[in-house]
């Protein structure tokens, strides 16, 4: 869906669906989701990075932000084949780009696997394929785009974790690629639901899935 259209597409809603079906687009994951038994040890290094992908940056931004550790989050684009592309012409899903988030993160005070029960837990939906809630289209995608082994391997393996635990009703679609460049979104994209809190798009999609960060991870997060 084109982002332009949102605020015009939910401020016309009838209240009487604000309970039912949008409220239904916030993921809210299973009731519970094990801790990944391969992680990195707490770190000395002060900054690595990973790149997320799950629907609508807004979210995906919204949730991480507020994390402990992590120290910095833009939205943007990855995983397509297009330089410096915009976000009409990601809309476009031509350039095989999904929405995606840079998170820059602490190892010391986070770890990767922390990240990535997450990530699978409130943030999005992992076995929706090519959308997430109202989205639809490979540029609202599942993926992490690692930039280590390390990162490969604990991911690989939480995904089999959870696979073999049959967690989600659904095998999980998430692609797993390499970090090969990522482009930051326009500035109006930018901590999106931070600045808009009473959009409805954000009400009914993004609020719930930090709502539920603070509920299941405490300890993690932030109300920065």
């Amino acid at each position: 869906m084109n982002r332009s259209l949102k605020p015009i597409l939910f401020g016309v809603v009838a209240v009487a669906l604000i309970f039912g079906l949008f409220a239904r687009n916030a993921f809210s994951g299973p009731t519970a989701l094990p801790k990944p038994t391969v992680d990195e040890q707490p770190g000395t290094t002060k900054s690595e990075t990973v790149v997320f992908a799950g629907g609508c940056f807004w979210g995906i931004q919204a949730v991480f932000e507020h994390i402990k550790g992590v120290t910095k989050t833009t939205a943007g684009f990855s995983g397509g084949n297009v330089k410096g592309p915009s976000y009409d012409d990601v809309s476009s899903g031509q350039t095989g780009h999904a929405e995606s988030v840079e998170v820059v993160y602490d190892p010391s005070q986070v770890t990767f696997g922390q990240l990535l029960n997450v990530f699978f837990s409130v943030a999005h939906d992992p076995t929706e394929l090519n959308r997430q809630g109202p989205d639809e289209g490979t540029q609202y995608r599942s993926a992490i785009f690692y930039t280590s082994d390390e990162q490969k391997r604990i991911t690989d393996a939480y995904i089999a974790q959870l696979d073999q635990a049959k967690v989600f009703s659904h095998r999980i679609v998430t692609q797993v690629a390499p970090l090969q460049a990522f482009y930051q979104a326009e500035a109006y994209h930018q901590n999106y639901a931070a600045l808009h809190p009473n959009q409805p798009y954000i009400v009914f999609n993004d609020a719930p899935k930090v709502e539920h960060l603070r509920q299941e991870f405490p300890d993690l997060y932030t109300g920065k």
